[in-house]
C-alpha cells in the first residue's frame, strides 16, 4: 500500500469515527468515549502526517509507533463502547471495528519492516 492510500484511510477513519460518535447516547461515560475516540482516531491521522515528514529512519519509526498507540486505544474504547451497549449504530461500529483492526495489522507490519532496514 502506497503511503498516500495508507494517509487516505487513516483520514477516512477518523471521519467515521466522529461520524459515529454522534450515535452514541449522552450519558457521561458516553460522552467521555466518544471524546476520547475522536482525538485517538484523528491523532493516528495527523501522526501519519508527521510521519511521512520524519527528519530521520528512527524519526519515522518513532511517529508510526505512536499511530499505532493511537490505534490500539481506539480498539479498546470501541469495545467498551459496543460491550456497555452505548452506541446505537452497531452496524457502522463493526465495520469501524474492522477497519481499526487492519490499520492496526499494517502498522505493525511498517514498524517491522522500517526496524529491519534501520538495522541494515
Amino acid at each position: 500500500m502506497k503511503a498516500a492510500q495508507l494517509e487516505d484511510r487513516l483520514i477516512q477513519f477518523a471521519i467515521d469515527s466522529i461520524s459515529i460518535s454522534k450515535s452514541i447516547d449522552a450519558s457521561f461515560g458516553s460522552q467521555h468515549l466518544s471524546k476520547q475516540l475522536i482525538r485517538s482516531a484523528t491523532s493516528s491521522a495527523l501522526n501519519y502526517g508527521e510521519a511521512r515528514s520524519g527528519e530521520s529512519s528512527r524519526d519515522f519509526i518513532h511517529k508510526l509507533k505512536i499511530c499505532l498507540k493511537e490505534l490500539r486505544e481506539c480498539s479498546i474504547n470501541m469495545k467498551i463502547l459496543k460491550g456497555a451497549n452505548l452506541i446505537s449504530d452497531s452496524r457502522n461500529l463493526e465495520k469501524l471495528i474492522l477497519e481499526n483492526n487492519e490499520l492496526i495489522s499494517i502498522f505493525v507490519v511498517s514498524i517491522k519492516t522500517a526496524s529491519v532496514k534501520l538495522k541494515d
